[in-house]
């Protein structure tokens, strides 16, 4: 499989929206040829219950081996991949399902999913399971799986409340620990440091301020030291973490005033500068021009 944050086939037409159905979707794998990385977008966290198959699951610097009935609580800001035995391709079975935090917080339960046990990016997100656990969890996934597609009225409080239970029977349980060392350890944190920094993007709101603003940002969210960071991605592009970060700010903010009507306060914004004359000093360092005068020369 390719990285997750590559280019991938979404199989349903997934839209954002304010509903509750743009928040949340539950799928067999393999479902209209629904795979173990569809979804992962920035606003979807991730449950995979996988009942067979033999596959890798990968993050920057560790990974683990899967080879038995597992669950599998992943991140959107946390890049990652998961890479199926091909001699075991066909064999691969289980559910998934994909939610906003919005639609989890619509409930009682509080909280920031980024920062609980099981999706924090230094957590250990994998549960292997025995026979008792995957019976319960299928009888889960498959009532969500029939609830999704009912005329029910109250079927996502029905569909909230089931996600909760498999929340919390995860929390009962003890997580996976055999992790190993992925081979090409600097070009892997490079590809997905890659990935990440290009999931921040486009802007699409000028309410929405970047969370990821410099390199330490980025090393915390990959789980690793941001020294480590730093040399394995300057090692594999030949070029420093933030010229990277740098850049892309660089051609979102032309992108913005370009086509948009937003002022340079809500750009600066957006991009994660606290003042715009912040945003006005770093565009001018790195194009020669203020924001304005971009704009007015177009």
């Amino acid at each position: 499989m390719e990285e997750s944050q590559a280019t991938e086939k979404v199989p349903f037409e997934f839209k954002i929206s304010p509903t509750e159905f743009a928040q949340f979707k539950v799928a067999t794998i393999s479902e209209g040829k629904c795979s173990l990385s569809s979804y992962n977008r920035r606003d979807y966290y991730k449950i995979s219950f996988v009942t067979n198959g033999r596959s890798q699951l990968l993050y920057a610097n560790r990974g683990i081996q899967i080879d038995q009935p597992v669950l599998v609580f992943t991140n959107p800001m946390i890049p990652y991949s998961w890479d199926a035995d091909e001699t075991y391709t066909d064999e691969m079975s289980g559910y998934f399902c994909v939610f906003t935090e919005e639609f989890l917080n619509d409930s009682a339960r509080p909280g920031n999913l980024q920062q609980s046990s099981l999706f924090k990016p230094d957590g250990n997100p994998v549960y292997f399971l025995n026979d008792e656990q995957v019976s319960y969890l299928t009888s889960i996934f498959s009532r969500m799986r029939h609830e999704i597609d009912s005329e029910y009225v109250y079927k996502y409080d029905l569909l909230r409340s089931q996600v909760n239970l498999i929340i919390h029977e995860a929390i009962k349980m003890q997580p996976a620990i055999a992790y190993f060392s992925p081979q090409n350890a600097a070009s892997r944190i490079a590809k997905l440091f890659i990935n990440l920094l290009e999931r921040q993007f486009p802007v699409d709101s000028p309410r929405f301020a970047l969370k990821l603003k410099k390199a330490g940002d980025y090393a915390d969210r990959l789980s690793v030291h941001v020294n480590h960071l730093n040399a394995a991605v300057q090692e594999s592009t030949g070029k420093s973490t933030t010229t990277h970060i740098n850049e892309k700010i660089i051609a979102e903010a032309k992108s913005l005033l370009m086509h948009t009507d937003w002022s340079a306060a809500e750009i600066a914004f957006s991009l994660g500068f606290e003042y715009a004359s912040y945003f006005n000093n770093f565009f001018k360092k790195h194009t020669g021009l203020t924001p304005m005068t971009l704009r007015k020369s177009l």
